[in-house]
């Protein structure tokens, strides 16, 4: 199998890696900008099926993208410090939802679809810890201006979702969507993830076996 990443994100590409398929990286260049009158989900999609049609040149191409949505509202990279610092005071002490949708392109023109929903609990970190990180810079290549994963920061807690998809990339999702295709990868996927992140996922088993967000019809 050759399956082409069409995104220049390093976790995405630390992601892909765990689940033993080849990959070559060819960043897609899409307009990412809200349609008017689109919500988070459709949107959220479209960006992912847009990346995975932008880019050709293997049998399979996926297409990713990942949104926080607070209040109804996308939150996506922060344009400077200052607007980075506002989103995190938004979320501070809140829930949110984190949206990460992929598409994959077939050589065929089929696109196979799915859709990671996750809810995300963030603690109620002081502004002292909220300016380091502003300051840090880390925020400012972020969809709401934080990394779950962040050793220092940890902006999350009492999380029960997926790990992979609010980092960038549902590799339960992607498993069960290239099953469509008759595909299986060669490791086992739930277990190198949870061993890479450090995580025991609660909800990888519900995905795999479709009780947990349905495959979208393409």
């Amino acid at each position: 199998m050759r399956l082409i990443l069409a995104s220049n994100s390093p976790r995405r590409q630390q992601l892909l890696a765990l689940t033993g398929w080849a990959f070559a990286v060819q960043p897609a260049n899409v307009d990412e900008r809200v349609q008017p009158g689109e919500g988070p989900a459709a949107y959220v999609q479209r960006v992912a099926a847009e990346k995975a049609r932008a880019v050709s040149g293997g049998p399979l191409t996926l297409g990713s993208d990942t949104i926080v949505v607070a209040d109804g509202k996308i939150l996506g990279k922060p344009a400077s410090p200052t607007e980075a610092a506002a989103m995190l005071l938004s979320l501070r002490g809140r829930t949110h939802q984190v949206l990460t949708a992929i598409a994959v392109h077939t050589a065929e023109g089929e696109l196979l679809r799915d859709l990671s929903v996750d809810d995300v609990p963030m603690r109620a970190y002081s502004s002292a810890e909220m300016e380091a990180y502003v300051a840090s810079g880390d925020p400012l290549d972020k969809a709401g201006a934080y990394a779950i994963q962040h050793p220092g920061f940890h902006p999350v807690e009492n999380f029960s979702g997926c790990y992979a998809s609010v980092m960038g990339l549902p590799l339960c999702h992607l498993v069960r969507t290239l099953a469509r295709k008759g595909l299986t990868p060669p490791v086992d996927v739930p277990a190198a993830c949870q061993a890479d992140l450090g995580y025991a996922c609660p909800v990888f088993a519900a995905v795999l076996t479709n009780q947990r967000q349905p495959c979208l019809e393409a």
